[in-house]
């Protein structure tokens, strides 16, 4: 397939994301593999939990590390079949066959949720019904939410678009583009790989038991393959800026002290570039932990910020897009 057939695939994408995003009612990718996570995670501890305290805890990476390889591979495999099935078997009907990969593509982007979650948030909440505002909140966040002020509920939401803004939609981008110049690769296997990676790091990438030792290598992964579509992306937001120096001094001395070598930099990145401060306390099941701040306080989070910084990453995804089709001269 040529380049140009690349770029109105990925086109179709972007713009299925941006116009229709992902409706819950419709099936969808990440669904499935979430469902193989669940089911799988738990048949595993309830095999630690007959073996009680004696189950060692290699045991648990390595089906940790079973599961991640297979759902990565599988996935990027099993989507390279889709592809090559529509292809042969569509060969007189290519629109058809443009607009079914573009739908898979458009499945990888999660432009367009970011979007409907912050509104969702966003407009209880600028209406005076913080009940409201928190409960949609806690479907998007870990963090106790019982009782936070509007300002909070704001932060929150900022930290939530900002963070996911790199691995829902910019590194999803950056693999795309990657696999449409590999030969016999292309760009849906390669988006579907990473949404399986980016998946496993959601659901059980975490420090806390029961995940300590089963979500270990999926973590791991996830923050090596995140690593370089978020370095881009923070000098693509701090270009955007118009003080590139400015942006990349801040998260030079602020993003160095998140734990996540890629969330902070991300949350840094648009915090300098809006002149807002994130990070702090937070609670989780009552149990109250800091984040480094991150940026300066020289504004305050309002629902305009949280509409800036999504205008930001759309900014950085048709940049991105710009720059793919200019280099290779389409």
């Amino acid at each position: 397939m040529t380049y140009n057939y690349t770029f109105i695939v990925i086109f179709i994408a972007a713009c299925l994301d941006y116009l229709i995003g992902d409706p819950w009612s419709w099936p969808h990718p990440v669904k499935v593999m979430g469902w193989i996570i669940t089911h799988y995670t738990q048949m595993i501890f309830q095999l630690s939990k007959n073996y009680r305290e004696n189950f060692p805890s290699f045991v648990l990476r390595f089906a940790g590390i079973l599961l991640t390889i297979t759902l990565v591979f599988g996935s990027g495999v099993i989507s390279w079949l889709i592809v090559q099935a529509l292809r042969i078997n569509f060969v007189q009907f290519p629109l058809l066959t443009v607009i079914l990969e573009s739908i898979l593509l458009a499945s990888c982007f999660a432009g367009k949720s970011l979007n409907t979650a912050a509104k969702d948030v966003l407009k209880p909440a600028l209406g005076g019904n913080l009940i409201q505002a928190r409960q949609n909140l806690s479907l998007y966040v870990g963090r106790d939410t019982e009782n936070l002020s509007i300002s909070e509920i704001f932060r929150a939401v900022l930290e939530t678009v900002t963070e996911n803004a790199t691995d829902g939609v910019i590194a999803p981008l950056f693999y795309a583009l990657v696999g449409a110049i590999i030969p016999d690769v292309g760009s849906i296997p390669l988006a579907f790989a990473y949404k399986a990676a980016s998946t496993l790091d959601s659901m059980v990438g975490y420090k806390e038991a029961p995940y300590t030792h089963i979500g270990w290598f999926s973590a791991k992964l996830e923050d090596i393959l995140t690593w370089l579509p978020c370095r881009l992306n923070v000098l693509t937001i701090a270009f955007l800026s118009g003080k590139p120096l400015y942006v990349c001094k801040i998260c030079q001395r602020d993003a160095v002290k998140d734990p996540s070598p890629n969330a902070g930099w991300s949350e840094c990145a648009y915090a300098a570039t809006l002149g807002v401060q994130m990070g702090g306390a937070n609670s989780y099941k009552g149990t109250v932990k800091y984040k480094p701040l991150l940026g300066e306080a020289t504004h305050p989070i309002t629902a305009e910020t949280i509409d800036r910084a999504l205008q930001l990453t759309r900014y950085c995804f048709l940049i991105w897009l710009g720059l793919f089709f200019i280099i290779l001269g389409i």
